[in-house]
């Protein structure tokens, strides 16, 4: 489990290789896109031979949350390890919870994008949304 989004892609690959080699184990790995570093790890731990990853629909994923499905469906198409999941039906579901989303505007955190800090500063999972709320309840979101 990734929260902060630091596994480095060869890490990743390494880790399961490793855990894999040496224990006969069902795998599953669980990443957060917060500093961009998830879609490059699920991939490599694909690759290193992991049993599942956790993904969000596009419309719900990145920041705070898990890659993209659809760019990870799209990347392993026609590979051995495609998924065969429909991509058209993926956009349907992503179309819905783009509406839904809007809904819920006021309840999401302020990144909009990957915050590469993270990686330098290493900041625990979960801990930025709740430091980022308690910075917003003190009229104090600029000192983040």
């Amino acid at each position: 489990k990734d929260m902060s989004g630091i596994l480095t892609p060869m890490a990743a690959f390494e880790l399961v290789s490793e855990i894999k080699k040496r224990f006969e184990v069902r795998l599953h790995l669980h990443c957060h896109a917060t500093t961009g570093m998830a879609e490059m790890a699920l991939l490599k731990a694909i690759e290193a031979g992991v049993d599942g990853v956790d993904t969000a629909i596009s419309s719900m994923s990145a920041t705070y949350g898990h890659p993209a499905t659809e760019a990870l469906v799209a990347t392993l198409a026609g590979t051995e390890h495609d998924t065969g999941l429909d991509i058209l039906k993926l956009e349907n579901i992503a179309a819905y919870f783009r509406e839904v989303r809007k809904k819920y505007h006021a309840f999401e955190g302020q990144l909009k994008g990957y915050d590469s800090r993270i990686l330098v500063a290493q900041v625990p999972g979960g801990m930025l949304t709740n430091l980022e709320g308690q910075l917003k309840q003190q009229n104090a979101a600029d000192k983040l």
